[in-house]
């Protein structure tokens, strides 16, 4: 499976990704680190406490991981959450929506790790 291949597979943006790291060498780089990085667990755990302050670090972080590499689905649903919780910001979400578009992360990301380890296994 090529990079490429990779991104059809996951529904990412591999152009926004190559504009963004510029080479192909470097989104295969950090593509094999996304799993490992912990930016969605750190979400999860901030969903299980609905802690305002880790909810929108947490998003933040994972919009801005995630839209580096193309990973539209995961980036769009982290922002309306960091949006959410941006200090300043009126909640515009109840807590159940904002639980459904965690879980929904995690589904995402699900998806997308089991085409990460396709595509390294070649």
């Amino acid at each position: 499976m090529t990079l490429q291949e990779l991104y059809g597979e996951i529904g990412g943006d591999f152009d926004q990704a190559l504009k963004v790291l510029r080479m192909e060498k470097l989104i295969d780089k950090h593509i094999r680190k996304f799993p490992n990085n912990g930016v969605v667990d750190g979400l999860i755990s901030a969903g299980d406490s609905m802690d305002p302050t880790r909810l929108f670090e947490s998003a933040h972080a994972l919009k801005g991981v995630s839209a580096n590499l193309g990973l539209v689905g995961i980036s769009t649903l982290a922002s309306e959450i960091a949006e959410e919780y941006r200090p300043g910001n009126v909640r515009q979400l109840t807590d159940d929506e904002v639980k459904d578009r965690i879980q929904r992360i995690s589904d995402v990301y699900k998806t997308t790790l089991e085409g990460i380890r396709k595509y390294e296994e070649g």
